[in-house]
């Protein structure tokens, strides 16, 4: 199990909202499919929604990028 994994669930386990977004947007980034890409990058989104984070729209705005969102 990586770093990455192993900070996931302990962010999880201690319900960690803000460290998960940033935790998600990572594995996003890392990630070598597109799919999985954009399956990381809708957590890290849904959660910074949960939270109210001002990080959703930049969030949205990659997710669009990737053909999963649109932006008005």
């Amino acid at each position: 199990m990586s770093t990455l994994d192993t900070a996931l669930l302990a962010a999880h386990e201690a319900g960690d909202l803000n460290t998960l977004i940033g935790l998600y947007e990572q594995a996003a980034t890392e990630a070598k499919a597109v799919d999985a890409s954009g399956f990381y990058l809708t957590h890290a989104y849904v959660f910074a929604l949960e939270l109210g984070d001002s990080r959703a729209d930049h969030l949205r705005r990659k997710l669009a990028e990737m053909g999963r969102e649109t932006v008005e």
